[in-house]
């Protein structure tokens, strides 16, 4: 193989020109164009998801102190009516901001690092359900507080992977297709 052809097609693990280690299923950049494309989609129901997720939270406040409560992670009573009065709302500015296209990435973000905290409350609850109900993990069910109602443990989790995922995937996305403003700095 000539050297002017190994550097159209890198070897797969071989390192390029910029010193970065080329992937071995798609050529360099063209991974960056499939994730593009589907990328309006993506924002449209990642934002739809959460901004039915913070409505149902907010509509109903008393219910989702309650929930909150439940959690037993903030113990002063202004701290968690300030959590349970501001989150839903902070649900919904984000999917919001995703819909418009207005700081895709910086929302996106937040929410995946909204997304792994919430699973990691989740599995402690589920955890100490599991411990004195003595039940498999995946048959917990409870209201976790994200406007479905009762829900199975396993499942909440693997709706949460999926949100993340899709999070992840606009973190990573540079398609600016149907934004208002993709970036608030740039």
């Amino acid at each position: 193989m000539s050297a002017e052809s190994n550097r159209q097609n890198p070897e797969p693990g071989a390192r390029g020109s910029d010193g970065m280690i080329r992937a071995a299923s798609l050529p360099a950049g063209r991974w960056q164009s499939r994730v593009d494309v589907w990328s309006p989609g993506v924002r449209w129901l990642l934002g739809v998801a959460f901004i039915y997720m913070g409505l149902a939270k907010a509509l109903d406040p008393v219910d989702f102190l309650k929930l909150v409560r439940q959690y037993e992670m903030i113990q002063h009573p202004y701290l968690l009516n300030a959590l349970a009065a501001s989150l839903p709302w902070f649900e919904v500015y984000c999917g919001l901001l995703l819909i418009t296209g207005i700081g895709v990435r910086g929302s996106a973000l937040l929410l995946g690092t909204m997304l792994v905290g919430f699973n990691l409350v989740l599995v402690k609850r589920a955890l100490a359900i599991q411990a004195v109900l003595s039940l498999p993990f995946c048959a917990i069910k409870f209201d976790c507080g994200c406007g479905a109602g009762e829900v199975y443990i396993c499942r909440k989790l693997a709706e949460n992977l999926c949100l993340l995922v899709l999070a992840v995937w606009l973190v990573m996305s540079r398609n600016r297709r149907f934004c208002w403003r993709h970036s608030l700095f740039i």
